[in-house]
Formats: C-alpha cells, structure tokens, sequence
C-alpha cells in the first residue's frame, strides 16, 4: 500500500469518526439551547399570569391560539414549577409539546396552571440546521479531500521522480542519475543521499571490476609457467612412474584453473560490454551444433538429448550466443542422473533446457550468482550459470529456473 493512500485511508477514518460525534454533540447542544429558549417562553408565561393574578386578584382570561394553549385546573395545594416535554392533544391536534405546570392563589383557591408551546416550529428549525451543518461540513470534507489529494500527490512527485531513476539506474553504466533539486527538505535530503551512496557504490564497482580484471590477466603468466612445468613432469618417466597420482591431480588443478581464469575474463569482457550486440544469429542451428558436439559425452553417460526447435534469428553476438547455450546444455549433462535425458526446446522466441536430477530443487535466490553450488558439488568453476545470467542482462534477455516435477527448467526468453 502506498503511504498516500495510507495517509488518506487513516485521514478518512479519522475525519468521519470526527464528523459523526461531533454532529451528534452538535445536535444535543442545539436541541438543549432550543429547548431552553420554549423554557425562557414558558417562564414569562408564568410571570405574566403570576402578575396579573397578583394585581386582580383573579385568573387571566384564556385567549386560544395556535401556537399556545392554556388550561386552569382545581389544585389542592401549591406544587413547584415544572416543565414537562411529550405527546399531547391540545386544540384537536395530537402533537409535541413544552408545558409548565405552576400554581397560584386567588379569593383562597389554588389553580393548577398548564402552558403548553408545541414543539414542531422548533424540530423542524433543528432539523434544518442540522441539515444544512451537515451538507457544510460534507462539502468542507469533500473539498478538504480532493485538495489534499492533489497537494500531496504533487507534494510526493520529487520522491517518486526520485524512485523511477533509481529503479532504472544499472551501476555498469557508470552514470550517476541527476536527481533534480526541490523546495522539500527532506526530498533533498534523500536526494543528496542517493547521489552519495551511488558514488560510493560505483567508486566500490570500479575498483572490484578492475581488481578481477587485473587479476584474471595476472594469472596467465602463472598459469602458463605451470602447464610448461607440468608438461616437463610428465615428460620425464622416472618422476612421472613415482609420482603419477600426485602429477594428476596437479594437472586436474591446472585445468579448472585454466577454466577459471577463462570465466573470470569472459565474464570481466561482458561488464566491460566489449562485445557488439548487431549481428544476426541463428539460435536453432548454434544449438544444433552444440547437441552435435556433446553428442559422444551424452552417449557415454547414457543420456539422450531430445531437441524441438523453431527456426529462430536474433540480433546477438554470435560468440555470445555459443557461450551462452554451450553453458546451459554443459550445465543439464553435468548435473543430470544416470540414464537420464535433456530436453531442448525453442520456441516462439524462448529457448528452455529441461533435464531430471537427484540433487533436488536449487536456490532460485543463488543459482546465477557466482560460485553458487548445490550440496556439496564441486564439478565445475561455479561460474557457468553466472556467466549466463550476465550475458542475459548485457543483450536484455529474461533467464529463468523453475524446478517442476523432479526436473530443473533453464529459460532464455529472447525478446
């Protein structure tokens, strides 16, 4: 969820939560000043009649009227003034009413006194204030709403400026994005930050890049003086009767260091984008020629290589291309089970390499990253997957594992 909606969802909530007990306190004091004011009536009633009866000593006459009733009724004693608020029907008319009930003295008698002021003049004024607060406030909140919505969604326009670029930033291009500057302290802060850190990441990448290419054109000198000596070893038959197992497996070393070395520099020359993606390459006929090619060693592991393929031609690097697939088929031979099979598809632009295994389902977080092994493997350089998911990113291309059914699914999408 986005912190906008988030923002607008708890703004929301509050505001209406706001809204409805602040209408109901509103309505309970308007209707209570409302009432008080029929009281403030009722009470100057009492004190004309009071008055009159005080000065002649009799009741007033009652004069009927539609917006005031008076009754006098027989009262055995003096009771104190009340106010009483109901249903009653005064005039031929049932409706709601305000009375007050008081007692005065005349010639010796005490008279029951009732006032009464219907109360629908009063409803009907509440009920229209209350209608129209309500409207206000609604339009208060609506506009309240829409601005804010507009304001902080231009308010947050630096930020999410701020998160495109850094979603499109490819540290091998060594370019910093310009974050432009704004009047908000805190997006320019962030800004400033990320300008900062992608300087530190890239002064980091730069020296990392060089040091493995240094370090993959230092090792040829080594390793050629190795191979050279090793050669001699073997050569000579006495050391080579007394010490075969020992030149062996210096020889097996050479050779995965040789590989390594091979890898580090392929893979330093595809950062480095020392290849041209613009010649047009037939991905169904280089595949054929590798399954050519590993065709004895599949043999020899009772592994059958099963291929379904679409004519299929991209705009690649031809070298690329065969390192890229020779990669993937090594890779499903390597680790396949005995008597097991590979399956070779291309298709609509998508190549997949399917093949059984019983080291089970590799880490989808892991398997492209450099050195990633599965269990306690130690066949190859661990480099081969590696090399094929930069080589995938270099042109563009969507790579894919998927484990289904006991079985590993390499994919290259080619668009």
């Amino acid at each position: 969820m986005k912190l906008l909606e988030k923002y607008n969802r708890l703004n929301i909530a509050a505001t209406i939560s706001i809204f409805i007990v602040g209408s109901c306190c509103f309505y309970f004091l308007l209707n209570f000043i409302l009432i008080r004011e029929l009281d403030g009536e009722l009470r100057s009633e009492r004190d004309e009649i009071t008055a009159y009866v005080t000065l002649h000593h009799s009741l007033p006459e009652v004069i009927p009227t539609k917006n005031e009733y008076t009754f006098y009724e027989p009262a055995g004693s003096e009771v104190k003034t009340s106010y009483l608020s109901g249903e009653n029907k005064y005039g031929g008319v049932e409706e709601d009413f305000r009375e007050i009930h008081f007692t005065v003295s005349t010639q010796g008698k005490v008279t029951l006194v009732k006032v009464a002021i219907p109360t629908e003049a009063t409803e009907a004024l509440l009920q229209v204030i209350i209608g129209i607060t309500i409207a206000m406030i609604g339009l208060i909140l609506l506009a309240g709403y829409l601005i804010n919505r507009t304001v902080l969604r231009k308010l947050w326009q630096p930020f999410y400026q701020t998160i495109a670029k850094v979603k499109t930033y490819d540290v091998t291009d060594l370019t910093t994005p310009a974050f432009e500057a704004g009047e908000i302290e805190e997006f320019s802060l962030l800004n400033q930050s990320m300008t900062e850190m992608i300087a530190r990441v890239q002064r980091d990448y730069g020296v990392l890049k060089n040091f493995t290419g240094q370090a993959a054109h230092e090792m040829q000198t080594p390793l050629a003086i190795m191979r050279l000596k090793l050669d001699m070893l073997i050569q000579n038959e006495e050391v080579l009767k007394n010490n075969a197992q020992a030149i062996a497996d210096i020889e097996m070393s050479v050779q995965r260091m040789s590989r390594l070395h091979q890898s580090l520099l392929l893979l330093t020359k595809v950062e480095n984008k020392q290849f041209v993606l613009n010649e047009q390459v037939e991905i169904d006929k280089i595949v054929a020629e590798k399954c050519a090619e590993y065709a004895d060693i599949a043999e020899n592991l009772g592994i059958a290589v099963m291929t379904t393929l679409t004519p299929t031609t991209i705009l690649f690097h031809h070298h690329l291309a065969d390192i890229l697939i020779n990669n993937l088929i090594n890779n499903a031979l390597k680790y396949n089970k005995p008597g097991g099979a590979v399956n070779i598809v291309l298709h609509y632009n998508t190549l997949s390499i399917i093949n059984p295994s019983n080291t089970g389902k590799l880490d989808i977080e892991k398997v492209f990253t450099p050195f990633y092994r599965n269990g306690n493997s130690q066949e190859g350089t661990g480099l081969g997957l590696s090399i094929v998911k930069q080589i995938c990113d270099t042109a563009g291309y969507a790579v894919r594992y998927e484990h289904t059914n006991e079985r590993h699914i390499f994919s290259v999408a080619f668009i």
